[in-house]
């Protein structure tokens, strides 16, 4: 092993994890939305045609996940990275190519595929690699530093839409991307700190002493072939289902607010206030998992998103209520990339942690398919949003009943011994 240094190597991983995280999110997923009046005023094409592509490359998410979690634990996770990045910024630069809607649902296949390693099991993967003190607060940082990556992107490729137009921004915005990923991938991220010569970040503090103890306790917990039996991964299944659905509410925040009488200027600056709340709620979230546990930590987001929730159905009369509670919802968001990953960490270990996380993942992917639409048919059928408030406060609930039954059954699992270095 090499020795140590005041400035440990997982705090570069994380930098580099978070650029790269935060440019597929920020820069590729986040301003998605921006190009779509775009596209369709100048191809005459519908709205819903276009947003279909949306659907693809969930359903494509879907059924990738899992084996992208074993690529990702078989192969260098640079390479893998590099790839990821490839496929899907490529493809998103690609649309500037396109005069036709299928342009759009079949590049929706490699930008999914792309998108499954760098936006959703990068992350949550790679510090469960690097830091076994401080996991929470690495989660939190990699969630903050993307809704601020996002928040810059967006007036930027809003500016080359309408500078350059939509099919110049598409490749802009989508070379660029690759342009800064792959370097860093290649020259900051490594395989794993035993492949670098070091020990996880903290690893030292929980050692029972020898270090070769240290590494093997590194990688306990349940193996997937007892995972895909126990009702804990179903739960966190649930939990993640749950957890996305509400947080994609938020695009129907704007919708929601001028429905209830206000203007698009305050919607616009309440939406502000919305990726300030992801912002702090990253850290916040990040902070109380390394302090409380990830179990406690959930059950105080999901009551947190339920108070949000009131606020909007009793309360919505009040501007600076309306805003508070906008901002406490970002909590919600902000649980999808630190809760529910360190929720898979506690109750199943580091052992399959991968393959683990993008199953549990799939219930992610779902819901990126039914509750978008779900709400908006909702909102046709009734005119407002008043059932689906109710219906929100709901979900919450579940997944509190979600983290105490997988909270249960991993108790058992670790009773029967199926829990092991």
């Amino acid at each position: 092993m090499k020795q140590k240094s005041k400035f440990h190597y997982a705090w570069w991983i994380l930098i580099a994890l978070s650029i790269i995280v935060g440019v597929g999110k920020g820069a590729i997923n986040n301003t998605s939305g921006l190009f779509l009046t775009s596209v369709t005023n100048d191809l005459g094409m519908g709205m819903g045609k276009l947003s279909l592509y949306f659907s693809v490359s969930a359903v494509v998410t879907m059924v990738f996940l899992p084996i992208g979690g074993k690529l990702m634990a078989k192969y260098d996770t640079r390479l893998v990275l590099s790839l990821g990045i490839i496929l899907q910024a490529g493809a998103f630069a690609l649309f500037g190519l396109m005069s036709s809607v299928w342009g759009w649902y079949v590049l929706a296949i490699p930008l999914a595929i792309g998108g499954v390693f760098i936006t959703v099991i990068a992350g949550p993967v790679i510090i469960n690699q690097w830091f076994k003190k401080s996991n929470g607060l690495a989660l939190g940082v990699l969630s903050a530093v993307g809704g601020a990556v996002g928040a810059i992107a967006q007036p930027v490729a809003a500016s080359l839409i309408d500078g350059l137009g939509w099919r110049s921004a598409y490749m802009i915005v989508g070379v660029a991307a690759i342009v800064i990923v792959v370097p860093i991938a290649m020259l900051l991220i490594k395989r794993s700190p035993q492949a670098h010569g070091v020990l996880p970040y903290g690893v030292e503090e929980v050692a029972t002493g020898q270090e070769n103890q240290a590494e093997t306790s590194v990688e306990a917990g349940i193996d997937m072939a007892t995972a895909k039996k126990s009702i804990a991964l179903y739960a966190l299944i649930v939990f993640f289902f749950f957890i996305t659905s509400v947080a994609s509410f938020s695009l129907h925040i704007p919708t929601y607010l001028v429905n209830q009488g206000f203007d698009i200027m305050f919607a616009g600056n309440v939406m502000g206030t919305y990726m300030i709340g992801i912002l702090i709620g990253s850290l916040i979230l990040g902070f109380l998992v390394d302090k409380l546990g990830s179990k406690y930590t959930a059950v105080l987001a999901m009551v947190s998103g339920i108070v949000a929730i009131c606020l909007l159905l009793f309360a919505n009369n009040s501007t600076a209520i309306i805003t508070f509670a906008v901002a406490l919802f970002g909590l919600i968001s902000s649980s999808i990339g630190i809760i529910a990953p360190a929720l898979a960490s506690t109750i199943f270990g580091k052992k399959n942690y991968s393959e683990i996380y993008s199953t549990a993942s799939l219930g992610l992917a779902i819901s990126s398919i039914i509750a978008l639409p779900a709400y908006g048919f909702v909102y046709d059928a009734t005119g407002s949003y008043t059932t689906v408030l109710y219906a929100i406060i709901i979900m919450l609930l579940i997944n509190i009943g979600c983290v105490f039954v997988a909270f249960n059954n991993k108790k058992k699992l670790v009773q029967q011994g199926f829990w092991t270095d």
